[in-house]
């Protein structure tokens, strides 16, 4: 595969994992943790390394999905005490992510772990960091591990659809049904961590926040479905990184920031004309008037 098709499949990965797990996260209303997580990651990368003094292998994977459920749960705790949800994930969000700032400034030096990375990453280095997989050849590492990570999210949705259904619409009914509520929290929690840290490296966490929220939004313009809405999301955000790749190439910019510029044209698209909630639609529908 060319150069471009390495870099096109990385970020089409990306769009349809966090598409799939975004549609969730806006129904439960817990998009901002989407972003809470994308940062707070850092801390568990940087803690792992600090561990291991290794910028890859499992114990990455380990130490991110290990910060995201510690957000996860800070977050829990202080609404559980009367912090409101918002100002919860505010406040565990930057404590947490500064943490991760101040001990790459003070305790990992030279190790080729920067804020600007963090925030921006370089898909455009995707091509060039190989591994060999048996009766396929080389290929991309993160290309292997978005796959991984794909397969794991689609196996966990279709197991549990009715699950993850009921839990996101409505959880008192789902506890009274006798679905343990908590444990679905958590698990959907580890799957928003192992997605947003595979994605972490190749495109930054900006562009992790904006796939993870953005086409899910856009989605939920069109239709009131819970799978339509999860093939929209992945859809669009196929869409998103199509289309960034081609307005950076036009621009000379940032390959991921055109990407999450991209979401944001696909949304207000379906905000203006998407056929059930869009602006256009609005305005031409017949008023009822009550006699």
């Amino acid at each position: 595969m060319s150069y471009t098709g390495w870099i096109l499949m990385t970020a089409s990965l990306v769009g349809l994992s966090c598409g799939f797990i975004g549609v969730l996260l806006i129904l439960r209303r817990m998009a901002m943790m989407a972003d809470a997580i994308s940062h707070t990651v850092l801390l568990g990368i940087v803690v792992a390394y600090l561990v291991t003094r290794e910028l890859s292998g499992v114990h990455m994977l380990i130490g991110a999905v290990a910060a995201g459920l510690l957000t996860s749960l800070f977050v829990q705790w202080l609404h559980a005490r009367g912090v409101q949800q918002e100002a919860s994930i505010g406040v565990v969000f930057t404590a947490l992510f500064a943490i991760g700032v101040v001990l790459i400034a003070t305790q990992v030096g030279n190790a080729h772990l920067d804020i600007q990375h963090t925030l921006m990453g370089e898909i455009t280095f995707i091509p060039w960091e190989l591994m060999e997989l048996p009766w396929i050849g080389e290929v991309p590492e993160a290309v292997f591990l978005l796959s991984l990570v794909l397969i794991t999210i689609l196996v966990a949705i279709l197991a549990f659809y009715k699950e993850w259904k009921i839990t996101s619409f409505d959880p008192a009914l789902a506890a009274s049904l006798g679905i343990p509520v908590v444990l679905m929290h958590y698990v959907f929690m580890s799957l928003v961590s192992i997605t947003t840290v595979a994605a972490f490296d190749a495109v930054g966490a900006i562009m992790v926040v904006a796939m993870l929220i953005t086409p899910a939004a856009a989605a939920y313009l069109w239709t009131d479905r819970l799978l339509l809405m999860m093939g929209l999301s992945g859809l669009f955000g196929v869409l998103s990184a199509f289309m960034g790749y081609y307005i950076a190439l036009w621009l000379d910019t940032s390959i991921s920031g055109s990407m999450a510029f991209s979401t944001g044209i696909v949304f207000m698209v379906s905000f203006l004309f998407s056929p059930r909630y869009g602006l256009a639609a609005r305005l031409v529908r017949p008023v009822d008037v009550e006699m």
